[in-house]
């Protein structure tokens, strides 16, 4: 029998009066389930309010959550602290959670449907590409503000989609199996890389700077708009990820030929699933640069605290990014205080250790 994720991963049993030791044993890891993501949402909700806090003048926690709660309730608040939380650090916090979540949800799609624990989002590329894109558009000097900004942002994103198309392309020329994608994405993983050090090699000193920072990663460029498009971009495709989390668990657990016994489209579903994950994955890094190591340690995070069962992996895995982002958020922007640190520094420098360890521990080998 095929296994989803963990033993106790079974559907509910009928409602028999023999089956109640299955009903409660599946009511249990519900709840276990469920206790990891409350306790995940309330340890992001403390992080936004301590994020939200920082800045050239601190707040305390409280005056933050007071500011907040002014919006919705009849609750009193300082007018000014108020204009500082929504106008200058909320989106700055919400754009750490949206990115967090978004790639990290990639993350864990592209892991379970290629079976893969080293796919992420940028292995196919996406990364790569869209620092591509936008140092194209730094190049042809359209300048780092106003609309300059948008042009960048839109070669970015451009840059990143297409690549995930090509991608795509390519693995159908040969055949849609998770082995030709991993290998055409770090093909063209290299091919971007060395377009964009051709490009740097050839800028002079501002452009050089502007293409290295854009690479670095980062929230301060932050606005409701920018958020707002991020959000919409994840709205519109959680949903459909989750939807899949039966096939995705089928596929994951018994491969591809278990799938198609249960009837599943195996090539659609990782088609659209990672064309999915592509699209948000597109939709973040041309707002924030590229921010590493969420897709990939994320997901490994969550499925180590709960399992592998992607009704309840996907949501942990967005709660567990956005923590990652927005601790890191956090720890850049007091480690060095006055100095800011790029957000995908202070990522990489906690996910190459996390990861590692992740790795030498996991006792568990897929296949």
């Amino acid at each position: 029998m095929t296994n989803f994720g963990e033993k106790a991963d079974l559907p509910c049993p009928s409602g028999h009066s023999s089956n109640s030791p299955a009903k409660q044993a599946y009511s249990e890891f519900v709840a276990r389930k469920m206790l990891f993501l409350a306790a995940s949402l309330g340890l992001l909700f403390l992080l936004v309010l301590i994020s939200a806090s920082l800045g050239g003048t601190t707040k305390s926690p409280l005056e933050v959550f007071s500011a907040i709660a002014a919006r919705f309730l009849p609750v009193e608040s300082d007018p000014f602290v108020s204009g500082v939380v929504w106008h200058l650090r909320l989106p700055r916090v919400l754009m750490g959670i949206i990115a967090g979540a978004g790639l990290a949800v990639s993350g864990a799609a592209m892991q379970g449907v290629t079976r893969n624990p080293l796919v992420s989002p940028f292995t196919v590329g996406i990364s790569s590409a869209a620092a591509f894109g936008a140092s194209m558009a730094i190049m042809f000097g359209v300048g780092y503000s106003g609309s300059g900004t948008i042009v960048i942002i839109s070669a970015a994103f451009a840059a990143a989609l297409g690549c995930a198309l090509l991608v795509f392309g390519l693995t159908r020329l040969k055949r849609s199996s998770p082995e030709t994608l991993v290998l055409a994405g770090i093909a063209l993983t290299y091919f971007f890389g060395s377009l964009t050090a051709m490009l740097q090699f050839f800028a002079n000193e501002q452009q050089l700077n502007a293409m290295v920072n854009w690479t670095f990663g980062s929230l301060s460029g932050a606005d409701w708009g920018k958020l707002a498009v991020m959000t919409a971009a994840l709205a519109l495709t959680l949903p459909v990820l989750i939807r899949l989390s039966w096939d995705l668990n089928a596929i994951f657990s018994g491969g591809d030929e278990t799938a198609r016994s249960l009837g599943i489209n195996t090539s659609r579903v990782r088609t659209l699933a990672l064309l999915l994950s592509s699209f948000i994955t597109a939709s973040i890094i041309c707002f924030t640069g590229i921010i590493g190591f969420v897709g990939l340690v994320a997901p490994h995070v969550a499925r180590m605290a709960i399992g592998e069962d992607h009704r309840f992996l996907l949501p942990a895995s967005c709660l567990v990014g956005a923590i990652l982002v927005v601790g890191a958020d956090i720890v850049g922007r007091t480690a060095m205080d006055p100095i800011i640190l790029p957000i995908g520094i202070v990522i990489s420098f906690v996910g190459v250790p996390m990861f590692l360890y992740l790795m030498m521990t996991r006792n568990t080998h897929w296949d």
